[in-house]
């Protein structure tokens, strides 16, 4: 396939790109800012006009796109004023989700949110491990606008069946050069109850884009994305029962399970995480 990558040059973007050439295809990386050469495109994704041009042709780069990943974002709440943060993202994606259409384009992956799960988790979550079947609890401005992402894109699917757009609630995105720190977590369980102790290598951010380019299905589906254990040296076990003592575990945790539900990512996409922190600084 030939695919465009929104904010291809961002963390995730990186790893994404890389995975995906890697795999045989052939990827564009539509962002402000990246390496110049036939593989990027410079685009204000707030301008629709640049939207709907980029994905459509682009004079001797390519004459049409087969699939789009949208990762770009202001990636974070707190880094831009909340009226920015807002705009920026909700309008980019509209763009992108609208553009896509017009150029004929049915395959769709987009970078959703584990914030919409309820994160910082201030109140508990209705139970332990966390997945996609309760509503959406977006507690910043970031936050409501994945969840108002996934929305919309709900509609779309709705108002066109050919349509196929998969949401990806990513964990913190992490890469090998950040596992160093990771086992001065252990010395607070709190440092990290904000997303449950998730996070997600990067690289296998990239294998779950390419299983859900590769999914064989119509309408919307969103599903968490995040490796098989926690950032912490303790038992997933012992941290909730620690942390969140009056919420329901709904399974016999594995010694460093993840709490954030990756059952149905493996049960529909066939994602398997195949990376760990522990196996680059050797953790418990």
């Amino acid at each position: 396939m030939r695919i465009a990558v929104t904010g291809g040059s961002g963390k995730l973007g990186r790893s994404v790109v890389t995975y995906l050439r890697e795999a045989g295809h052939e990827v564009v990386n539509l962002d402000r800012i990246g390496e110049r050469g036939t593989s990027f495109v410079q685009v204000d994704l707030t301008d629709y006009g640049q939207v709907v041009d980029a994905l459509s042709s682009v004079d001797d780069r390519y004459d049409r796109i087969d699939a789009v990943v949208h990762l770009a974002a202001i990636p974070a709440p707190g880094l831009r004023t909340d009226v920015d943060t807002f705009t920026n993202n909700i309008l980019s994606s509209f763009n992108v989700f609208k553009a896509a259409s017009r150029a004929g384009i049915r395959n769709i992956v987009h970078a959703s949110s584990e914030t919409v799960l309820g994160l910082p988790f201030d109140v508990d979550p209705p139970y332990i491990p966390v997945d996609e079947e309760y509503p959406a609890q977006p507690n910043s401005t970031y936050s409501l606008v994945k969840h108002l992402e996934e929305t919309m894109v709900k509609e779309l699917t709705r108002w066109d069946p050919e349509l196929k757009v998969v949401g990806l609630r990513f964990s913190n995105v992490m890469n090998p050069e950040d596992y160093a720190e990771f086992p001065s977590f252990d010395d607070d369980a709190q440092k990290r109850k904000w997303n449950l102790w998730g996070y997600i290598d990067g690289r296998d951010g990239g294998q779950a884009v390419l299983k859900a380019l590769e999914w064989q299905g119509t309408g919307y589906e969103v599903f968490i994305i995040a490796e098989e254990d926690t950032v912490m040296s303790r038992s997933s076990a012992s941290l909730a029962a620690e942390v969140f003592p009056d919420v329901t575990v709904t399974k016999e945790l594995g010694e460093h399970e993840t709490l954030l539900s990756i059952d149905k990512a493996k049960r529909v996409l066939g994602y398997q995480p195949q990376h760990s922190w522990r196996d680059a600084v050797g953790g418990a």
